[in-house]
């Protein structure tokens, strides 16, 4: 006699088997050994399942019934390495009343799983998969953790780093060890001559850290190793790497993890004569996942990380593929429009490249743990007259404190003196002239998170940032990390600052009163819902204008949002607010708004109004 569990799988299996089935052979080929390889992976999807414990299979009758639940205006993330911001999970778990405190709906941990010990990549050289990092704690801890979160509406987010292990992993040292299986698992040659091949189109991603794609291991062979020595590249073209990889992401699954940021997408495929960036066989892998998921944990939602060009990034973001995407153009041209006080290229994106497929969500974010990279694309900067090559220079000079009048105080990351390309590092308090003592860091940085909190999809704050945190350069002393400026853009927990965060005279409590107050807006906003935005051309190139569109009260609704990026008084005019109504409720002030008036806007200021 079958149960309801197994019918509701028998059901999802016969649904998604069909594209699984497709995807798979469109990889790997047509043969009685990829037919093997699909047997067993079903075979394996059937135990998971089984193995799911019935909350989470309650979860998933719950979200399949309301599929575009984080589109929601009241989501709000958050995301923090847990050693530095509580010291282990115990700590993360303690800090919960503080996440309801500020509205967290979502919360990424970054990289917590066993690494090696000094220099790990921030974590993303990862020793397994299913050990966390004995420092923080146990599996154990963080299934519960995550079923604490759960309790307080907070969905779990975990990286899933899955194009490349640590050399330290089980699998890398049977490969090491000369293991067949497992040498299969990883893209190693006894000498240089496929390397070298491969090198012909390659780019070097760490250059500091080694020259081209390969690393020579102690028995002479090389690995390919695409970021840092230790990470070694996984060989997805075995079908056995999929399944083993398809088993550790449902692991984490049943672990109660919500959302896995599938991280470095597109580097997974590898094919000779190419960049091997970006080829449609990465796109067909992450479907194939995706279709996994579906079968076996179908709560699951993938969330990419493609640091590429613009119309690249778009391309990873499906209901196929991955539902979630860090929008990396929207917060570099935040920090273009604070140095150069203009909102042309940001405006440009948000009208062109904002809309992505129904049902999908960009995670909006000011500032990552990363570094900031310049990812605009040439040809849209040149329709503005602007040089893509110069400008890069520009803003790293700016956020760097090499360009007369700066207020950011950065660091250069990866910098290049012979060619000039750099990326730049710090927290958002530093880079928006906080650490600069300049007086109106402040409102920079909460017209920064105005944006990201009004123009749709999941806002997301880097832990700190809220109470203004400034770059700690003591990050840089610690073994492993000297070679990493990263590092000083992620400090330890700022307890001083939290401890003041509701004084109002102090600096953190002037950032942290003011986006707890946007954020209680937002979420009574129910116009911010969803991804929809149209662009306001506010005729002003200092003004940045959109439109949302919802529904208030069951009555249509649009609220126009006005932002001013200039450090000096601007105006839009009567004529430009001609078609909108006489007045409007400014949401952020509770104040109303004349509009068939010239509008002016102060320094920084910027407006939420309700037609």
């Amino acid at each position: 006699m079958t149960t309801g569990h197994e019918r509701e799988f028998q059901r999802r299996l016969d649904a998604e088997f069909p594209r699984l089935e497709s995807l798979f052979t469109r990889i790997y080929g047509d043969s009685p050994v990829v037919a093997e390889h699909l047997a067993s992976l079903v075979r394996e999807l059937t135990e998971s399942w089984q193995a799911r414990p019935a909350d989470l299979r309650r979860l998933d009758e719950k979200r399949d019934a309301e599929p575009d639940w984080f589109l929601s205006n009241r989501m709000l993330g958050g995301v923090c390495y847990v050693d530095l911001y509580a010291g282990d999970l115990s700590g993360i778990r303690d800090r919960i009343p503080y996440f309801v405190e500020l509205g967290l709906t979502y919360l990424h941990l970054m990289p917590l799983f066993l690494a090696p010990s000094e220099n790990s990549d921030g974590g993303y050289a990862v020793s397994s998969y299913r050990q966390v990092n004995p420092s923080l704690g146990t599996m154990r801890q963080l299934t519960e953790l995550a079923a604490e979160l759960r309790s307080h509406g907070i969905s779990l987010v975990i990286d899933f780093i899955f194009n490349h292990t640590s050399n330290e992993h089980e699998w890398a040292q049977k490969a090491l060890a000369r293991d067949p299986h497992y040498e299969d698992f990883y893209w190693i040659f006894p000498d240089r001559e496929m390397p070298d091949a491969y090198e012909q189109t390659v780019r070097e991603i760490f250059p500091d850290d080694h020259p081209g794609s390969f690393v020579q291991i102690h028995d002479g062979r090389w690995v390919w190793a695409t970021f840092h020595s230790f990470q070694w590249d996984l060989n997805y073209s075995n079908p056995a790497v999929f399944r083993a990889m398809a088993g550790e992401l449902l692991f984490l699954a049943n672990a109660g993890v919500d959302v896995v940021r599938m991280d470095a997408v597109a580097f997974i495929w590898k094919k000779l004569g190419t960049t091997s960036e970006n080829l449609p066989e990465a796109h067909l892998l992450l479907q194939a996942f995706n279709a996994v998921c579906r079968i076996a944990a179908p709560s699951l939602l993938f969330k990419s990380e493609a640091i590429v060009h613009p119309d690249e990034v778009a391309q990873y973001i499906s209901l196929e593929e991955c539902q979630l995407s860090y929008n990396p153009l929207q917060m570099a041209l935040i920090w273009n429009s604070l140095a150069t006080r203009e909102v042309g290229l940001l405006s440009q994106a948000l009208e062109r490249r904002h809309a992505i497929a129904p049902g999908t969500a960009w995670v909006n974010y000011v500032r990552s743990h990363d570094d900031i990279g310049w990812t605009f694309a040439d040809e849209d900067a040149r329709e503005l007259g602007i040089d893509g090559f110069d400008h890069r220079r520009f803003l790293n000079a700016f956020y760097v404190n090499r360009f007369d009048g700066s207020f950011a105080r950065g660091v250069a990351f990866q910098e290049n003196p012979k060619t000039g390309d750099a990326r730049v590092s710090g927290t958002t308090a530093s880079l928006a002239g906080l650490e600069a003592g300049d007086p109106e860091a402040i409102y920079r940085i909460v017209l920064a998170h105005s944006i990201v909190l009004s123009t749709g999809g999941i806002p997301l704050l880097y832990l700190g940032d809220e109470v203004g945190q400034l770059n700690d350069y003591g990050q840089l002393d610690v073994p492993g990390q000297a070679d990493d400026s990263r590092w000083v853009g992620r400090p330890r927990y700022p307890a001083s600052r939290y401890a003041s965060r509701l004084d109002a005279t102090t600096d953190a409590g002037g950032i942290f009163m003011r986006l707890r107050h946007l954020i209680a807006v937002r979420q009574a906003t129910p116009e911010f819902a969803g991804g929809d935005l149209t662009i306001f051309h506010s005729n002003n190139p200092h003004v940045l204008g959109y439109q949302r569109t919802g529904r208030f009260y069951g009555v249509p609704s649009t609220v126009v949002v006005l932002a001013n990026f200039s450090d000096i008084a601007q105006t839009v005019t009567q004529e430009t607010l001609a078609g909108l109504p006489p007045t409007a409720d400014d949401l952020v002030t509770a104040s109303t708004v004349d509009l068939w008036t010239d509008l002016v806007l102060e320094p920084h200021q910027f407006l939420w109004l309700r037609l």
